[in-house]
Protein backbone atom coordinates (compact mmCIF):
# COMPACT_ATOMS: atom_id res chain seq x y z
CA UNK A 1 0.00 0.00 0.00
CA UNK A 2 2.93 2.98 1.05
CA UNK A 3 4.41 1.97 -2.98
CA UNK A 4 1.00 2.50 -4.67
CA UNK A 5 1.08 5.72 -2.57
CA UNK A 6 4.61 6.43 -3.55
CA UNK A 7 3.75 5.80 -7.44
CA UNK A 8 0.86 8.27 -7.25
CA UNK A 9 2.78 10.60 -6.19
CA UNK A 10 5.80 10.20 -8.26
CA UNK A 11 2.89 10.87 -11.01
CA UNK A 12 1.51 13.87 -9.98
CA UNK A 13 4.49 15.11 -9.71
CA UNK A 14 5.88 13.71 -13.08
CA UNK A 15 2.95 14.94 -14.77
CA UNK A 16 2.70 18.32 -13.09
CA UNK A 17 6.39 18.86 -14.51
CA UNK A 18 5.46 18.00 -18.27
CA UNK A 19 2.40 19.90 -18.38
CA UNK A 20 4.23 23.34 -16.92
CA UNK A 21 7.42 21.98 -19.53
CA UNK A 22 9.55 22.40 -16.40
CA UNK A 23 12.77 20.69 -15.40
CA UNK A 24 11.93 17.44 -13.40
CA UNK A 25 14.32 17.61 -10.66
CA UNK A 26 13.78 21.18 -10.33
CA UNK A 27 10.01 20.76 -9.66
CA UNK A 28 11.01 17.88 -7.22
CA UNK A 29 13.56 19.80 -5.43
CA UNK A 30 10.69 22.79 -4.85
CA UNK A 31 8.38 19.71 -3.38
CA UNK A 32 10.87 18.63 -1.11
CA UNK A 33 11.74 21.84 0.33
CA UNK A 34 8.07 23.11 0.16
CA UNK A 35 5.44 20.17 0.35
CA UNK A 36 2.82 22.48 1.31
CA UNK A 37 -0.61 21.14 2.43
CA UNK A 38 0.65 17.54 1.17
CA UNK A 39 2.47 15.09 3.58
CA UNK A 40 6.01 14.86 2.47
CA UNK A 41 7.17 12.82 -0.90
CA UNK A 42 7.67 9.20 0.08
CA UNK A 43 11.43 8.18 -0.66
CA UNK A 44 10.47 5.76 -3.24
CA UNK A 45 8.59 8.56 -5.04
CA UNK A 46 11.56 10.28 -4.92
CA UNK A 47 13.58 7.32 -6.36
CA UNK A 48 11.00 6.97 -9.04
CA UNK A 49 11.21 10.48 -9.90
CA UNK A 50 14.95 10.66 -10.31
CA UNK A 51 14.96 7.34 -11.60
CA UNK A 52 12.45 8.31 -14.53
CA UNK A 53 14.66 11.33 -15.21
CA UNK A 54 18.23 9.66 -15.14
CA UNK A 55 17.18 7.60 -17.99
CA UNK A 56 13.94 9.31 -19.53
CA UNK A 57 15.87 9.09 -22.95
CA UNK A 58 16.07 5.40 -22.68
CA UNK A 59 12.52 4.72 -21.50
CA UNK A 60 10.78 6.78 -24.09
CA UNK A 61 13.08 5.25 -26.95
CA UNK A 62 12.00 2.18 -25.93
CA UNK A 63 8.00 3.25 -25.59
CA UNK A 64 8.39 4.62 -29.14
CA UNK A 65 9.30 1.11 -30.18
CA UNK A 66 7.07 -0.95 -28.88
CA UNK A 67 3.56 1.66 -28.94
CA UNK A 68 2.02 0.10 -31.34
CA UNK A 69 -0.06 2.91 -32.06
CA UNK A 70 1.29 6.34 -30.45
CA UNK A 71 4.71 7.74 -29.95
CA UNK A 72 5.47 9.14 -26.58
CA UNK A 73 5.22 12.86 -27.90
CA UNK A 74 1.19 12.37 -28.81
CA UNK A 75 0.20 9.99 -25.81
CA UNK A 76 -2.06 11.90 -23.10
CA UNK A 77 0.36 13.42 -20.68
CA UNK A 78 -0.99 11.12 -17.41
CA UNK A 79 -0.83 7.74 -20.05
CA UNK A 80 2.96 8.36 -20.82
CA UNK A 81 3.97 9.42 -17.23
CA UNK A 82 2.25 6.07 -15.86
CA UNK A 83 3.98 4.55 -18.65
CA UNK A 84 7.30 5.70 -17.38
CA UNK A 85 6.94 4.91 -14.01
CA UNK A 86 6.10 0.72 -15.31
CA UNK A 87 8.50 1.28 -17.27
CA UNK A 88 11.13 2.38 -15.11
CA UNK A 89 10.49 -0.50 -12.11
CA UNK A 90 10.52 -3.17 -15.06
CA UNK A 91 13.39 -1.85 -16.59
CA UNK A 92 15.72 -0.62 -13.40
CA UNK A 93 14.43 -2.01 -10.27
CA UNK A 94 14.83 -5.91 -10.20
CA UNK A 95 13.43 -5.28 -6.19
CA UNK A 96 9.96 -5.00 -7.63
CA UNK A 97 8.00 -7.90 -9.80
CA UNK A 98 6.70 -6.90 -13.58
CA UNK A 99 3.52 -8.34 -12.91
CA UNK A 100 3.53 -5.93 -9.86
CA UNK A 101 4.99 -2.62 -12.02
CA UNK A 102 2.19 -3.42 -14.73
CA UNK A 103 -0.96 -4.19 -12.18
CA UNK A 104 -0.16 -1.26 -10.21
CA UNK A 105 0.12 1.17 -13.78
CA UNK A 106 -3.12 -0.37 -14.84
CA UNK A 107 -4.76 0.67 -11.69
CA UNK A 108 -3.29 3.90 -11.73
CA UNK A 109 -4.67 4.51 -15.09
CA UNK A 110 -8.43 2.93 -14.63
CA UNK A 111 -8.51 5.53 -11.80
CA UNK A 112 -7.18 8.91 -13.74
CA UNK A 113 -7.39 7.82 -17.12
CA UNK A 114 -10.06 7.19 -19.80
CA UNK A 115 -11.37 3.83 -20.58
CA UNK A 116 -9.46 2.55 -23.61
CA UNK A 117 -6.30 3.42 -21.64
CA UNK A 118 -5.57 0.56 -19.39
CA UNK A 119 -5.59 -1.70 -22.36
CA UNK A 120 -3.12 0.15 -24.32
CA UNK A 121 -0.67 0.17 -21.66
CA UNK A 122 -1.31 -3.17 -20.74
CA UNK A 123 0.20 -3.96 -24.02
CA UNK A 124 2.44 -1.82 -24.39
CA UNK A 125 4.11 -2.93 -21.02
CA UNK A 126 3.62 -6.86 -21.77
CA UNK A 127 6.39 -5.69 -24.57
CA UNK A 128 8.55 -3.76 -23.05
CA UNK A 129 8.48 -6.67 -20.44
CA UNK A 130 9.46 -9.27 -22.84
CA UNK A 131 12.20 -7.49 -24.54
CA UNK A 132 13.60 -5.42 -21.32
CA UNK A 133 17.23 -7.39 -22.17
CA UNK A 134 17.01 -5.95 -25.72
CA UNK A 135 16.78 -2.16 -24.38
CA UNK A 136 19.93 -0.86 -24.96
CA UNK A 137 20.66 2.57 -22.85
CA UNK A 138 20.93 5.53 -24.27
CA UNK A 139 24.06 7.56 -23.05
CA UNK A 140 23.92 11.38 -23.51
CA UNK A 141 27.51 12.49 -24.85
CA UNK A 142 29.40 14.42 -22.80
CA UNK A 143 30.69 17.95 -25.20
CA UNK A 144 33.99 18.37 -25.19
CA UNK A 145 35.56 21.81 -23.35
CA UNK A 146 36.90 23.38 -26.75
CA UNK A 147 40.63 24.14 -26.00
CA UNK A 148 41.65 27.79 -25.92
CA UNK A 149 43.45 29.02 -29.15
CA UNK A 150 46.71 30.05 -28.80
CA UNK A 151 47.34 33.50 -28.44
CA UNK A 152 49.71 35.77 -30.86
CA UNK A 153 52.90 37.44 -29.58
CA UNK A 154 52.32 40.75 -29.73
CA UNK A 155 54.38 42.79 -31.99
CA UNK A 156 56.29 44.90 -29.45
CA UNK A 157 55.57 48.86 -30.50
CA UNK A 158 58.26 50.47 -33.10
CA UNK A 159 60.30 52.94 -31.42
CA UNK A 160 60.30 56.26 -32.88
CA UNK A 161 63.60 57.26 -31.82
CA UNK A 162 65.34 53.82 -33.19
CA UNK A 163 65.90 54.22 -36.89
CA UNK A 164 66.44 51.64 -39.69
CA UNK A 165 69.94 50.74 -40.78
CA UNK A 166 68.85 51.78 -44.41
CA UNK A 167 67.87 55.73 -43.03
CA UNK A 168 71.23 55.91 -40.74
CA UNK A 169 73.03 54.76 -43.96
CA UNK A 170 70.85 57.61 -46.13
CA UNK A 171 72.16 60.42 -43.24
CA UNK A 172 75.39 59.29 -42.96
CA UNK A 173 75.60 59.52 -47.01
CA UNK A 174 73.88 63.03 -46.75
CA UNK A 175 76.21 63.56 -44.08
CA UNK A 176 79.56 62.85 -46.29
CA UNK A 177 78.22 63.82 -49.40
CA UNK A 178 78.45 67.51 -47.86
CA UNK A 179 82.55 67.69 -47.36
CA UNK A 180 83.08 66.29 -50.85
CA UNK A 181 80.86 68.81 -52.54
CA UNK A 182 82.97 71.31 -51.01
CA UNK A 183 85.78 69.68 -51.57
CA UNK A 184 85.12 69.20 -55.15
CA UNK A 185 84.11 73.08 -54.91
CA UNK A 186 87.71 73.83 -53.14
CA UNK A 187 89.56 72.28 -56.21
CA UNK A 188 87.69 73.83 -58.80
CA UNK A 189 88.55 77.06 -57.28
CA UNK A 190 92.67 76.03 -57.08
CA UNK A 191 92.27 74.50 -61.28
CA UNK A 192 90.73 77.99 -62.14
CA UNK A 193 93.41 79.96 -59.87
CA UNK A 194 96.29 77.35 -61.43
CA UNK A 195 94.65 78.46 -64.85
CA UNK A 196 94.61 82.01 -64.39
CA UNK A 197 98.41 82.10 -63.31
CA UNK A 198 99.14 79.91 -66.07
CA UNK A 199 97.44 82.68 -68.54
CA UNK A 200 99.60 85.84 -66.41
CA UNK A 201 102.39 83.79 -66.94
CA UNK A 202 102.30 83.13 -70.65
CA UNK A 203 101.22 86.79 -71.09
CA UNK A 204 104.19 87.92 -69.09
CA UNK A 205 106.53 85.60 -70.78
CA UNK A 206 105.26 86.99 -74.48
CA UNK A 207 105.65 90.52 -73.29
CA UNK A 208 109.37 89.54 -72.00
CA UNK A 209 109.61 88.13 -75.33
CA UNK A 210 108.56 90.96 -77.37
CA UNK A 211 110.56 93.48 -75.01
CA UNK A 212 113.61 91.13 -76.44
CA UNK A 213 112.77 91.44 -79.58
CA UNK A 214 112.20 95.51 -79.71
CA UNK A 215 115.77 95.46 -77.88
CA UNK A 216 117.39 92.92 -80.60
CA UNK A 217 116.25 95.14 -83.40
CA UNK A 218 116.98 98.84 -81.55
CA UNK A 219 120.93 97.43 -81.17
CA UNK A 220 120.82 95.99 -84.26
CA UNK A 221 120.16 99.22 -85.53
CA UNK A 222 122.74 101.22 -83.97
CA UNK A 223 125.12 98.92 -85.03
CA UNK A 224 123.99 99.55 -88.71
Amino acid sequence: MARSTARKRALNTLYEADEKGQEILSLLAERIDHPGAQTPLPEYAIEIIRGVEEHRRTIDSALNQFSQLWKVRRMAVVDRNILRIATWEIKYNPEVPSKVAIDEALSLAKTLSDAESPSFIHGVLSAIDDHKDEIEEIVIPVAEPESPEPEHAEQAPSDPDVHDGADDEGERDEHNSAPVAELKSEEDRVSDDGAGIDSEAGEQAETSADSTDVAIEERSDTEE
